[in-house]
């Protein structure tokens, strides 16, 4: 139980040392990832949208 303890006091410690993100970081890290994940779901989309008409075409039919 005591090594619990321990622990926690000298991960608490090592939280002193981090160096955390400003507000306007947050904010403009946060608007970064969702462009991304819209851009990336778009191509992603894009590509399979390709291949199922490919498929369909040529192979399906």
């Amino acid at each position: 139980m005591n090594s619990i303890f321990t622990y926690l006091r000298e991960t608490r410690g090592e939280l002193k040392h981090v160096s955390w993100p400003t507000v306007r970081q947050t904010y403009i890290f946060t608007v970064l990832v969702i462009v991304i994940s819209i851009v990336t779901s778009l191509y992603l989309g894009f590509f399979d949208y390709l291949f199922s008409q490919f498929l369909e075409r040529f192979i399906l039919r």
